[in-house]
């Protein structure tokens, strides 16, 4: 029985070996990869019960991504194949330093034919909460139109909702459409989770405070700012509060970065754990995160997560 329901879209990734850029790089390695799986991981390695709506293509990507989802524990009762469409896929590159470039195959995959139908079908027994992100509202009109539907059947059947908006440009006709349909999405949730650049992007706003308002007066009840190093802004009920980061000697990948985050925040949460402690595991994953290539090689255990914390202790 699943804790948790994850919706989007699963991929498989190529990330170079080697630091070159996509044009030059020869040498890949097979990952899979989607901001949702990675919480997904993320949560089932941390002991929360996970279920993943999604659409494979019958490919051998899409059996590919059923077989890790299933080696993960992860629940795919709630996954199917498509027999007319394809498992979208993307490639990385490696860099010593920033960012890597990223490239997308997934235009007309299997999972942007997700519709409320496929929501329809979902098992609600036992789940406490559910996670979007805004890169499946991106993928198509339907998929949009699950991914409210699923905030319509979280409300109905009492679980929490939260949203991180994971902000992909690329895949939005304009930004106006893309700030307007998010903000709506983040407005409807109880935690709110975006990065500080992507706060800037969807409210005009530079300073975490004043990102933080824009949502709490839309109607989210919890907003927490990424900051990076700097640790997070959160604000709840009547307070507001900084969570200091870890040191990260040497970053490797800041891919999945943000998605360890939210497992940090989520899983701490069904705890019942403070949102200080809650944010304060969502660091510790995020650093764990950056420290590893690879969008979820770095999301830990509870053994490994004690042994984090006990070699950053003081900081």
């Amino acid at each position: 029985m699943a804790e948790v329901i994850l919706f989007g879209e699963p991929l498989t990734l190529f990330a170079s070996e080697h630091v070159s850029d996509l044009q030059h790089a020869d040498l890949f390695r097979k990952f899979l990869a989607g901001a949702e799986v990675n919480v997904s991981i993320g949560l089932t390695r941390l002991g929360h019960p996970v279920s993943y709506v999604t659409k494979l293509g019958n490919d051998p990507f899409g059996h590919f991504i059923a077989d890790k989802l299933a080696k993960e524990g992860i629940g795919t009762q709630n996954a199917t194949f498509d027999d007319a469409h394809l498992t979208g896929f993307q490639i990385k590159s490696r860099v010593e330093n920033g960012d890597p470039d990223i490239f997308y195959f997934r235009k007309n995959s299997a999972a942007s034919t997700l519709s409320p139908e496929d929501i329809d079908q979902v098992d609600f027994a036992g789940v406490r909460h559910v996670h979007l992100t805004g890169i499946a509202p991106a993928l198509s009109d339907s998929c949009r139109a699950a991914a409210q539907r699923l905030i319509v059947r979280a409300r109905e059947n009492g679980a929490t909702v939260s949203f991180d908006p994971n902000l992909r440009p690329s895949l939005w006709k304009d930004e106006a459409t893309m700030v307007r349909t998010l903000n709506a999405f983040a407005a409807q949730s109880d935690i709110v989770l975006p990065g500080i650049g992507e706060g800037k992007i969807l409210t005009g706003f530079e300073d975490p405070a004043q990102i933080a308002a824009f949502y709490r007066s839309a109607g989210a009840k919890c907003v927490i700012i990424k900051m990076g190093g700097q640790g997070a802004y959160v604000s709840e009920g009547t307070r507001a509060f900084t969570v200091p980061g870890f040191k990260v000697e040497r970053i490797v990948d800041t891919v999945g970065a943000g998605d360890g985050f939210s497992v940090g925040v989520i899983s701490a949460r069904l705890e019942g754990k403070s949102f200080e402690e809650a944010v304060g595991r969502g660091n510790a994953i995020g650093a764990m995160q950056i420290a590893v290539q690879g969008d979820n090689e770095g999301l830990p255990t509870p053994a490994q997560l004690e042994a984090f914390y006990a070699a950053h202790q003081g900081q």
